[in-house]
């Protein structure tokens, strides 16, 4: 991907958890766009704790705690107890965590790839700036 491609992409990625969020708004067996960051760091950081993500997504132990328990509940990823120190856990994602993530990337690898080949540079790098803009005023 281009720098242009690749910024749209991460652009989208925002989009995309904000439509999640709001989908699932009210369903409590929804993936809200926090539980998909916190599934995609998973996925990405390896060997990652609960206390780990706290400090990543700089909110309280037990704000995560809350967030974890839907993942692990619905199969999204699970807990490995550290052998060397019994009180400390693991994280890991699982294969359906780990196809919500890989759907929706190559999902968004799509859109980026239908959108720039529409599009000339000046146009898709328009169209990426207003999507950001209008992102930040739906937040």
């Amino acid at each position: 991907m281009n720098k242009t491609e690749k910024d749209f992409f991460n652009v989208f990625t925002d989009f995309q958890c904000f439509i999640l969020a709001n989908m699932n708004k009210g369903n409590s067996s929804g993936i809200t766009a926090s539980h998909y960051n916190i599934i995609d760091f998973i996925y990405r950081k390896k060997d990652i704790t609960g206390k780990d993500l706290a400090i990543a997504f700089n909110v309280s132990q037990a704000a995560i705690s809350k967030q974890l328990k839907f993942i692990i509940k619905n199969g999204l990823a699970k807990q490995s107890q550290n052998p060397m120190d019994r009180r400390s856990f693991k994280l890991l994602i699982t294969e359906k965590g780990k196809f919500i993530i890989d759907n929706s990337e190559n999902f968004r690898a799509n859109i980026t790839k239908q959108f720039s080949s529409q599009l000339n540079t000046d146009e898709f790098e328009t169209f990426t700036n207003l999507l950001k803009k209008v992102l930040k005023n739906l937040k």
